[in-house]
């Protein structure tokens, strides 16, 4: 067999261009491509990171995004698809996150009661002091807002002018995503709250979300 015989013929380089994707996406493709682009990544990306990526502007993007989390609703899916504060991401349903757990082989990430009272104190009052946590709560909260800063759901937001100057708390955009929402205005209110108190907050896990581990805060 000859040199020529042995050549392996390779796509001529305007055919290999023409099989990679181009120009903007498709209008009858944008739903789907936007779920699949979303499904890939782990963390919440903006509107404008979609909209460039598939060259399409950021109104087409949000009316198919708005189309993609109508369908899920509808039909029941075992994701949704959330606006936070970062931007949009693709999360479990949480009634689905015990077998989500399972096949991952942990548990759904939850945050204790001291925790969970916490940061609700710091969410709502912020910036805020560890005394004013501690008489909120009536007990010292110093270990669980280190573990808070630990988990990246708060974070030093300076000092006060208060004898000593004590460091300051407030909450983080990992808060936001955790908690599924796209600013501090989407903080419940108080009669949301009341209402809340009603229900057990055991039988409403946390929705599965990359963190570095599921112990409980």
């Amino acid at each position: 067999m000859s040199d020529e015989e042995n050549v392996i013929a390779f796509p001529a380089a305007e055919e290999s261009a023409a099989e990679e994707p181009s120009g903007s996406c498709p209008p009858e493709h944008l739903v789907p491509a936007l779920e699949a682009c979303l499904f890939a990544v782990t963390q919440p990306v903006p509107t404008a990171t979609l909209a460039a990526a598939l060259g399409v502007s950021e109104e087409q993007v949000t009316g198919a995004l708005e189309a993609l989390r109508e369908r899920q609703l509808r039909t029941g899916a075992g994701v949704r698809l959330v606006e936070v504060g970062e931007g949009w991401q693709l999360r479990t349903e949480p009634r689905m996150a015990t077998w989500v757990a399972a096949v991952r082989g942990g548990k759904p990430f939850r945050l204790s009661r001291p925790a969970l009272e916490t940061l609700a104190i710091v969410a709502f009052r912020q910036p805020v002091t560890k005394g004013d946590v501690d008489d909120i709560r009536g007990v010292d909260s110093g270990g669980i807002l280190r573990t808070l800063l630990d988990r990246g759901l708060l974070k030093l937001a300076g000092r006060s002018d208060d004898p000593g100057r004590p460091m300051l708390y407030g909450t983080t955009s990992a808060f936001l995503t955790l908690f599924g929402m796209r600013s501090l205005a989407d903080l419940p209110t108080l009669r949301d709250l009341r209402a809340l108190r009603e229900d057990d907050p055991e039988a409403s896990p946390v929705p599965v979300v990359p963190f570095p581990d599921g112990d409980e805060g």
